[in-house]
């Protein structure tokens, strides 16, 4: 209210849009599997999106040939588009993605579904996501898998110094409670096969 109003010169000047604008929909289709949870989930029916299967030989000899899907299109009519954001959402390989680009119109509204080559170059305009919040709980998948390489690394490093594990010491008849205890019942067991006037253990009837 206290400023004056100023008009934007643009396109000689392009406007600073938020970090997070909803411009256009960015395809990385390196991700893609052709799930189809995007063309199912969108509530316009915009999405196109069209596969074949190939086989693919098996990684090892004597394994089992595997079918996958290759993308032959994906595009999306931005004239029936409501830029909801569902696409994104559901998509669990992270194959799509908002970009601020917004400079796409035509002068035929056919001419507003956009195939998967300029969706890939709306792609390199999508900006970095924001750093991690240094604060917020560690995720639950990184935990485990750290605590999981931590486990493994003190095991590698007590068997390159030589020093075996709880287990294998027990096993080895280290001392403790239960080897005392096993001990003493092999001396009595010993002492009551002993016959009497036998050298040997002392048992019952053996003189002292």
């Amino acid at each position: 209210m206290t400023r004056r109003a100023v008009t934007q010169q643009y396109p000689e000047k392009l406007p600073e849009l938020p970090p997070r604008s909803r411009g256009v929909i960015g395809l990385f289709e390196e991700n893609c599997t052709v799930c189809m949870l995007c063309a199912r989930e969108c509530p316009d029916w915009c999405i196109y999106i069209d596969s074949h299967k190939e086989t693919v030989p098996p990684a090892a000899p004597g394994g089992r040939e595997r079918s996958r899907n290759v993308l032959d299109r994906f595009a999306i009519d931005f004239a029936l588009c409501m830029y909801c954001g569902i696409c994104i959402e559901v998509c669990p390989f992270d194959a799509l993605f908002w970009s601020p680009e917004f400079e796409y119109a035509e002068t035929d509204i056919r001419d507003l579904t956009h195939e998967r080559d300029k969706l890939r170059e709306w792609m390199w305009t999508v900006p970095e996501p924001p750093p991690p919040d240094t604060a917020a709980e560690e995720p639950k998948e990184i935990a485990a898998a750290r605590r999981t390489a931590d486990k493994r690394a003190a095991e590698q490093a007590a068997q390159q110094a030589g020093q075996p594990r709880a287990g294998q010491q027990r096993e080895h008849g280290q001392p403790g409670e239960q080897g005392e205890q096993r001990e003493r019942g092999e001396q009595r067991e010993r002492g009551e096969r002993a016959e009497p006037g036998e050298p040997g253990e002392p048992g019952e009837g053996n003189e002292p």
